[in-house]
């Protein structure tokens, strides 16, 4: 895992503990579909008079149709997976509404040559 921390500090105005709870569950993910060879890494920067934390992947991506709905309750792109993972299919639709409760908002793309990225959009403290 690979941290790429902003030039300049960043200040959220965001609950510590959710922050923590968001960034921990995009990670999780990142982590159970990434290979061994794969990497993860955290990203900081200010985007637009938000700060964006992201976590990013070199996993298998997401199927494009899917990608609209990945932060929906109980949705997976690939339903064999949740026997697999044992995984309730949840952990994504908390994460946006733990960001929006906060004044935020979530956002997932995929990235070339393959994997994910997930980022929180918070306002700027």
């Amino acid at each position: 895992m690979r941290l790429e921390r902003p030039t300049a500090p960043l200040r959220v105005r965001a609950d510590r503990e959710r922050l923590q709870q968001m960034l921990g569950a995009f990670v999780d993910n990142a982590l159970r579909y990434t290979p061994a060879a794969g990497e993860v890494v955290l990203e900081g920067r200010a985007r637009d008079g938000l700060v964006e934390l992201a976590v990013r992947d070199s996993g298998s991506g997401i199927p494009p149709a899917d990608l609209a709905h990945v932060f929906e309750r109980f949705y997976r792109a690939d339903p064999s997976r949740q026997r697999a993972s044992g995984t309730s299919g949840l952990g994504l639709s908390i994460v946006r509404a733990l960001a929006e409760a906060q004044g935020g908002r979530v956002e997932a793309s995929n990235v070339e040559p393959h994997g994910a990225r997930f980022a929180i959009l918070l306002p700027v403290a």
